[in-house]
């Protein structure tokens, strides 16, 4: 499938190592999460990589300058994990969804591999109660597991379990060694349009650049004869 709303890597790591990390990393206090509309009970973070290495700042925010925090120091499986991963990791993050928490499906946009930030999930507390509602489709992230969420899609999550589901996520910057690990996992790269403007298709590319050419203005005339040589191109 192209554009893939989720998809398993082949990365499985030591889930004791994982917990045994994840209660040092709790000594630091959760930090609800900002967006508090968004979802029911409690959904909260703790910030390992962030801007500046702060440890109450959880916005993973575009072209800031990212530190590990000192969180992150005092957990070496957690660095070592992160090792892994042969590509930039901006934000890292513990993300929390209380027993009975629900996460309301949301998108956020600019998520996805194609656009550059490839959000992966490394879940160490979870249960199969633990589900994902991804472009509609259900999905448990197994425990341990390495698990591509393409957030730009409509998703949402509901912890049905009698424990917090938590899971160790990664804001990683898309690379070519990225999309090798996902096209290994079966991952099909999303096609280019053919035409720069979705409104436009093969059958009234013909139409538009007649209009284009009739209006006579020289960006609708160069863009006419793109639209042409691609069209044409086609046959």
């Amino acid at each position: 499938m192209s554009s893939c709303p989720y998809l398993k890597l082949p990365f499985s790591f030591d889930i004791t190592r994982l917990q045994h990390d994840l209660a040092l990393a709790v000594r630091s206090p959760w930090i609800k999460h900002f967006n508090t509309q968004a979802y029911e009970k409690d959904w909260s973070c703790i910030p390992l990589r962030s801007v500046g290495g702060s440890i109450d700042h959880i916005l993973p925010i575009d072209s800031a300058e990212f530190q590990d925090t000192v969180i992150l120091e005092q957990c070496a499986y957690f660095r070592e994990v992160i090792k892994h991963f042969e590509c930039e990791i901006t934000s890292i993050r513990l993300m929390s969804l209380e027993a009975g928490g629900i996460i309301k499906e949301h998108v956020d946009a600019g998520t996805s591999l194609e656009d550059g930030i490839t959000r992966l999930h490394i879940p160490i507390q979870t249960s199969p109660e633990v589900i994902f509602m991804i472009d509609h489709q259900p999905v448990h992230f197994s425990a341990g597991d390495t698990w591509y969420l393409n957030a730009s899609c409509l998703h949402g999550v509901r912890n049905d379990s009698q424990q917090a589901r938590i899971h160790l996520m990664l804001d990683c910057v898309s690379n070519a060694w990225l999309e090798q690990v996902f096209k290994q996992a079966g991952w099909v790269p999303r096609p280019l349009p053919r035409y720069p403007d979705p409104s436009i298709h093969d059958g009234n590319v013909f139409e538009v650049i007649e209009r284009l050419r009739l209006a006579g203005f020289p960006a609708g005339l160069a863009l006419a004869d793109e639209l042409e040589a691609t069209a044409l191109d086609s046959k």
